[in-house]
């Protein structure tokens, strides 16, 4: 039987360590050098305590004691999240599961008192975009143009 359990955690544990490093492969993958540096330049950004309470959060879905979803918000505002690292595994595509964690990032955003969720996606990911369209995002670019032509698409969610 699997089971499946949600963790809030931070980019310190070592389940978020293999999420962070898959994630890097698959942007590196999919962009290459068309951002001018390596995927870890973007995914170290940021100290891992942008992405820990209280002012942000990891989460992440293990199955079977395996990560195999995860994502995360920072604080931007006293009002706005900006969720990032939004990661599936390639094995378990399909299942509804960044719907899954994309809902608890929301969720917690709200128990915190914020009522906005920003984010941005490349113009490589179609699937993130279906994503966010699929949950309520508003896309704040001219959905008439190519990804190309967008290259980062930005969105943003009221939260209820």
């Amino acid at each position: 039987m699997t089971t499946d359990r949600l963790i809030h955690t931070t980019p310190l544990d070592p389940l978020v360590v293999e999420v962070l490093a898959d994630l890097e492969r698959e942007y590196d993958d999919r962009y290459g050098d068309m951002f001018g540096q390596p995927a870890s330049t973007e995914i170290n950004r940021y100290p891992a305590s942008t992405f820990s309470a209280p002012d942000g959060d990891f989460v992440v879905l293990v199955r079977d004691g395996r990560a195999v979803s995860a994502g995360a918000f920072m604080r931007m505002s006293e009002t706005t999240v900006e969720v990032k690292r939004m990661w599936t595994h390639a094995d378990f595509r399909g299942q509804g599961l960044a719907r899954l964690i994309l809902a608890e990032l929301e969720a917690e955003a709200a128990r915190r008192g914020h009522s906005i969720v920003e984010l941005s996606t490349g113009p490589r990911q179609p699937e993130a975009v279906r994503l966010y369209l699929a949950t309520g995002y508003t896309p704040l670019f001219d959905t008439s143009l190519t990804a190309d032509e967008i290259v980062f698409h930005y969105f943003r969610k009221e939260l209820a």
